[in-house]
């Protein structure tokens, strides 16, 4: 965990800044204000209930549709979204989706990223794209972000980290290794490449759900918003089955 750590209190300027109801990106935020800057010159529980994909009906193969959640790692929206819908439906048709998490945020002039909770929300997004980069199984890698979510004031705290990778079957040494890997560079670029396609998308909101590539429901200040089809489980699964039964 020394590796993170070094991230944190060495790669973070800033205390960053704190926003304790909203978690929209502010574009408007100082680029020095909870930014994380590139270094150097850059170019469980929820894993038992995930079921294993498989082959579409009587073996057809099926297009897999596209499921996107984005967020941001301090988030409780975010939390929420996770927990009451992403999850729900996951463990329900994760044979059937193509599912990403992004992150959102701010992308500075010296190639880093501005995060709206501060640097330390930085931090707990690369943490969740290199579990999603090592362990590309949403059973793994959402499971371990969720677990992250349950305590995510606390995000990146060591003790949280390491006992939400132990709980999900994650080594810390790789974590630690893609956090320090070109001294800081590659994870940065994951972090960036994220925010940049939140941005690419038009998503400012965590937590912004698509579906098929469009905005499918936004949970925002505690509710759940622009949701036509519904926020509930049973919506988004049928609209997933609908969309995958037509591929």
């Amino acid at each position: 965990m020394v590796a993170l750590l070094y991230l944190i209190y060495v790669l973070l300027p800033g205390s960053g800044w704190i926003s304790a109801l909203s978690c929209h990106s502010a574009p408007g935020l100082p680029a020095d204000e909870g930014a994380l800057e590139a270094p150097g010159a850059v170019g469980g529980e929820t894993q038992d209930v995930l079921r294993e994909g498989g082959a579409g009906v009587g073996g057809v193969s099926r297009t897999k549709v596209p499921l996107e959640a984005h967020i941001m790692s301090k988030c409780p929206d975010a939390r929420d979204c996770l927990r009451d819908l992403v999850l729900p439906v996951m463990q329900r048709v994760v044979d059937k989706v193509d599912f990403r998490l992004s992150y959102i945020g701010t992308p500075t002039d010296n190639d880093g990223v501005s995060c709206m909770h501060g640097p330390e929300e930085c931090m707990g997004n690369i943490i969740e794209l290199c579990a999603a980069q090592i362990y590309p199984d949403p059973k793994i890698y959402l499971g371990f972000t969720n677990c992250l979510f349950k305590d995510y004031p606390s995000i990146p705290q060591h003790s949280l980290v390491e006992d939400c990778a132990l709980e999900h079957a994650i080594e810390i040494k790789k974590l630690d290794e893609c956090a320090v890997r070109d001294n800081g560079a590659y994870a940065m670029r994951l972090l960036r490449d994220s925010v940049r396609r939140s941005k690419d998308a038009g998503v400012t909101k965590s937590c912004t759900v698509r579906l098929d590539e469009e905005i499918y429901c936004i949970r925002d200040d505690g509710k759940w918003k622009d949701c036509p089809k519904g926020p509930g489980v049973n919506d988004l699964v049928l609209a997933v089955e609908k969309l995958w039964q037509a591929s």
